[in-house]
């Protein structure tokens, strides 16, 4: 069965319900700009900086080493999600379905049910943490809100490109107004110790030498995890590309920087009650009009759950290929509401470790493919040959991440601590899990690749 392919169409065509039909190629550089700047600012991100000033698995971070971890781990996890984007873009197919040409029709299936896994975590803790601001700053049951969230997120699925176009021509005009304020008033409520902007809470001190350097990799690492978990979904929406270089920039550009503001502004609320991420959301409440600006980034959040459902359901395609993706939205849609119901947020960092671990990795694997391969159109095929020697390069890559930062989840971290300790592995605070697991998958693929090349050549000379 192949696979849909590019066209052009006019600019208010949809995505077609299967994979066979036909791609438009109707973005531009502000309508995925805005998408990618919009994801970059999301209301996890608030909170989710303490995963970078207190890494897990390593001692706490001075201040000044958390905004620097933060903007070094968003420019290179941003510019992976760009590089992941660009083959969408010049071949019209979505994410997963790429995989087929890295791992084989079949093999594919293994990173996309990974994705699902992680999509739906995503989408999970997307609903709740909306519940959590509609909560604090308009009250009521927090089941009402997750169930609202589900349903906005679930009818945004129907119609992807119309919600990208709509995030262009009004929200991110919005969304940008609202940072702005909520970051003048939180940074000036810093400088004026006895404001209501602390909301009465504990203060901590963005001048205070407490903390260290040891953990700054690690802290870069999460941030890096946050970018990169957009890796495995860069393609369902760049395939819509009208230019290769637009998905590239749109993406690196847009995420990059609302990213590095959405942490430095979290930051800044944290300092005001403490390093509490529980109480994230006080000092903003406390700003004359943040009641309104938290209002329209809790209702922006839904393009967070938005593309992960969507996604989800892509991925689901790459399984299933003439399932209808509008069943599949709202089937899915229903299930991540459902698990938002009974999750809580103190998941979230140890969620962040185990998706490093195997999406970083899995974007080396593509690109040591890539420089092998030097443009040869890969075999998109649902039946492609198997290529399990990229499966070993990417499994290797997990490995090397784990080693370095296995993380704080139960048991999983436990066992590659273990390992680390029964092999003598000791490594070096400077040393990136992300970036050393991304060298060394790239690396090894190339060299499988190369070798996968040369055995094909030789059974074929025979």
């Amino acid at each position: 069965m192949s696979t849909s392919t590019p066209t052009s169409a006019s600019s208010n065509a949809e995505v077609a319900p299967t994979l066979d039909g036909p791609v438009p190629r109707t973005l531009g550089f502000l309508d995925q700009g805005a998408f990618w700047a919009n994801l970059g600012v999301s209301l996890l991100g608030f909170a989710g900086v303490l995963a970078v000033l207190q890494p897990a698995g390593a001692p706490p971070l001075t201040v000044t080493a958390a905004v620097l971890a933060t903007v070094v781990g968003t420019v290179i996890g941003s510019a992976m999600v760009g590089l992941s984007a660009m083959p969408g873009a010049v071949t019209g197919a979505p994410a997963m379905v790429l995989l087929r040409g890295l791992f084989g029709g079949v093999l594919s299936w293994i990173p996309s049910v990974l994705n699902v896994v992680q999509l739906i975590g995503w989408g999970t803790f997307e609903l709740v943490v909306i519940a959590q601001a509609g909560t604090l700053a308009l009250g009521g049951p927090t089941w009402a809100w997750v169930l609202g969230a589900g349903v906005v997120t679930t009818v945004l699925t129907l119609r992807p490109l119309g919600m990208l176009r709509l995030l262009r021509r009004v929200v991110t005009i919005l969304v940008a107004i609202s940072v702005a304020y909520l970051a003048w008033w939180l940074f000036s409520a810093i400088a004026e110790p006895g404001s209501a902007g602390s909301a009465g809470g504990p203060r901590l001190d963005l001048g205070a030498g407490g903390g260290s350097w040891v953990g700054f990799w690690a802290g870069a690492d999460a941030a890096i995890a946050v970018a990169v978990s957009w890796i495995p979904v860069a393609s369902d929406f760049s395939r819509h590309s009208r230019r290769v270089s637009t998905a590239f920039t749109a993406a690196t550009v847009g995420y990059g920087i609302t990213q590095i503001v959405c942490f430095v502004v979290g930051l800044a609320a944290l300092a005001l009650v403490g390093g509490n991420g529980d109480d994230v959301f006080a000092p903003m409440l406390a700003a004359p009009l943040g009641l309104v600006a938290l209002l329209v980034l809790t209702a922006r959040e839904t393009d967070q759950s938005f593309a992960n459902v969507y996604s989800t359901a892509v991925s689901v395609q790459n399984l299933v290929p003439r399932a209808d993706r509008r069943v599949l939205c709202l089937v899915i849609g229903a299930l991540v509401t459902a698990l938002a119901l009974g999750v809580t947020i103190d998941d979230y960092a140890v969620f962040l470790a185990v998706i490093g671990s195997v999406f970083v990795p899995l974007l080396g694997v593509g690109v040591g493919d890539a420089l092998v391969r030097r443009g040869r159109r890969p075999d998109l095929s649902r039946w492609a040959p198997s290529r399990p020697l990229m499966v070993v390069a990417w499994v290797v890559g997990l490995a090397a991440y784990q080693l370095v930062n296995p993380g704080g989840a139960p048991g999983w971290s436990d066992a590659w601590s273990a390992l680390r300790d029964a092999i003598g592995f000791a490594p070096p605070s400077w040393l990136s899990a992300s970036l050393l697991s991304f060298v060394v998958a790239g690396a090894v693929a190339a060299g499988l690749a190369l070798l996968e090349r040369r055995t094909r050549a030789s059974v074929t000379a025979g």
